[in-house]
């Protein structure tokens, strides 16, 4: 039964809530994402709690017009305090194809499908036909996170919790991480101004599944990094007439990206737990037009997911296998030199981008270096990644001395892992999770050390004598300008993490769907009695 006066309590009220947030189009890099954070702000202002304190509510700048959204409901009987973390914005939606225009509308899409089933897999089409499950874009990762928080919110407000709750939800999660990169400092100047006492950062992200078919619900006490180190390669060009009077870049990357591609050496594993191993996501040619001059310049992004690992460990690996290859590499080059009579290179160079950057530094200055960084920035476009890699393409067009090399360097996001399993606190949110879902429901949940779907916990408890970041500082292209990591505030925030949030399936998929039952009954009820227990029983 619905308590008179509430917005977001019943079951009802939470579908019809998600369904509204979820057409509220926010998807990655759009202006929905940029009028999500101020619709948000007049939804809440429906709480009389927020009309009378609305300066509770803060929004703080992500860039691109984007912001981070912050709601603190405070109580004046305690200063602990529980950090609710989420994200509105989410991945595109061309796989749904002709079906595009109903991904934000879960009730239609799910109508549709009823009615023309073949457009889903068969366990999908399983699934729909039990009426337990709502698709559409967004649904389960992850507005249905930010639904549950919302309510918890409200409950705070209507029943005055002895412990307050600060909201964040932030932009921009599914690309490079800007929205929590500007909540952090945020939080803590929330956190100072308030003298709030932050216990807990409680993560909404849904269940991942571990592997395909997997029907397991799990929480997790904490988050998978990673890190994308990136090559450049570059080569010496010549007429492709003239092959052996240079050497191409894609030549040297091969050796590289076959190194890379689904080695062990950066494997780490935690009580059961592994790492998926390495790829890469990216490879392409800087060469702007087709002509018959050998390509000398392009490069590779690879994937490397950590659980351990800092930015100096991942480089010292990398820069490793990096040294083996091109040592396979001017091999082989030397053999089809030899073959051919010709003189090969001396040597094809390993060098990490702080190098590159110190060299061409000495040889020319440092006000060179940054004029050339600025020209980078302001004639390209908007992708971190690629801004990266030219950087570093330009600063070798100037120290082509040291070509045929291989610059490694790293690319954004760097998300770093975090783990609270072995927390007090944790361990019993664990505890009393699987047996209120077990008592009250018969329904068993598994707790996972790692939600390895990547999240924003990632920036939260950052380990305060872990200084290895400044390798990623000392070698990422972008660092200062276009790109930082509040590294200093993110050891400050000290609190474990956890994250619990609804089942579905398929995220990023044409598929993805939400369990209604387990969304908008189940969890509400647990994360209400898991809060209520911890925090003011």
């Amino acid at each position: 039964m619905e308590q008179q006066g509430y917005l977001w309590e019943s079951a009802a009220q939470l579908e019809v809530l998600l369904y509204e947030l979820v057409g509220w189009k926010s998807l990655s890099g759009t202006q929905g994402e940029i009028d999500f954070p101020h619709k948000l702000t007049a939804k809440f202002k429906e709480l009389d709690y927020f009309k009378t304190n609305p300066d509770n509510i803060q929004l703080f700048d992500a860039g691109k017009d984007r912001n981070a959204f912050t709601a603190l409901y405070k109580t004046d009987k305690s200063s602990d305090t529980v950090v609710l973390i989420s994200h509105f914005d989410t991945v595109g939606t061309e796989e749904y194809g002709q079906l595009q225009e109903l991904a934000f509308n879960p009730e239609q899409l799910t109508q549709v499908f009823r009615d023309n089933p073949d457009f889903l897999t068969p366990d999908a089409k399983e699934d729909l036909y039990t009426d337990q499950y709502v698709f559409g874009r967004g649904a389960m990762d992850m507005k249905m996170g930010l639904t549950l928080h919302m309510h918890l919110i409200e409950q705070a407000v209507k029943e005055e919790w002895p412990v307050n709750l600060l909201l964040v939800t932030v932009p921009d999660e599914e690309v490079s991480s800007g929205g929590m990169l500007a909540a952090v400092p945020g939080i803590l100047e929330i956190s100072q101004a308030h003298n709030l006492n932050i216990k807990l950062f409680l993560n909404g992200e849904p269940s991942f599944t571990q592997q395909p078919l997997d029907e397991n619900h799990y929480i997790y006490s904490g988050s998978i990094g990673k890190i994308l180190p990136a090559a450049l390669f570059y080569g010496v060009p010549t007429h492709a007439g003239e092959p052996l009077n240079g050497i191409t870049s894609h030549f040297i990357g091969s050796y590289l990206t076959k190194k890379m591609e689904y080695t062990d050496k950066f494997l780490e594993t935690f009580d059961g737990e592994t790492t998926p191993l390495p790829v890469c996501l990216q490879a392409n040619d800087l060469k702007d037009n087709y002509d018959v001059q050998t390509s000398h310049h392009s490069y590779a992004l690879y994937n490397v997911f950590t659980l351990t690992q800092t930015a100096k460990d991942v480089m010292v690996t990398f820069k490793e296998i990096a040294d083996e290859a091109m040592h396979e590499c001017r091999t082989d080059y030397e053999e089809i030199c030899k073959a051919h009579h010709i003189p090969a290179p001396n040597c094809i160079r390993v060098l990490e981008y702080h190098e590159v950057l110190e060299y061409f530094i000495d040889k020319y200055s440092r006000e060179e270096a940054d004029e050339l960084i600025r020209a980078v920035l302001e004639e390209n476009g908007t992708d971190e990644r690629k801004k990266t890699l030219l950087i570093a393409d330009k600063l070798m067009e100037y120290c082509q001395e040291l070509a045929p090399a291989t610059v490694l360097m790293f690319a954004p996001p760097y998300m770093p892992a975090v783990n609270s399993s072995d927390d007090e606190l944790v361990r019993k949110l664990i505890e009393a999770t699987k047996s209120e879902m077990h008592e009250q429901y018969n329904y068993d949940v598994t707790n996972k050390h790692y939600f390895n779907g990547i999240s924003d916990l990632s920036y939260v408890n950052y380990n305060p004598a872990d200084d290895g970041w400044q390798s990623f500082k000392n070698n990422a292209p972008l660092w200062g300008e276009t790109y930082t990591i509040p590294f200093e505030e993110m050891q400050q925030l000290s609190a474990p993490v956890m994250n619990i949030g609804p089942y579905g399936k398929d995220a990023h998929k044409m598929t993805e769907r939400l369990h209604k039952k387990n969304a908008f009954e189940m969890m509400p009820a647990v994360l209400r009695e898991v809060v209520s227990e911890f925090f003011y029983r």
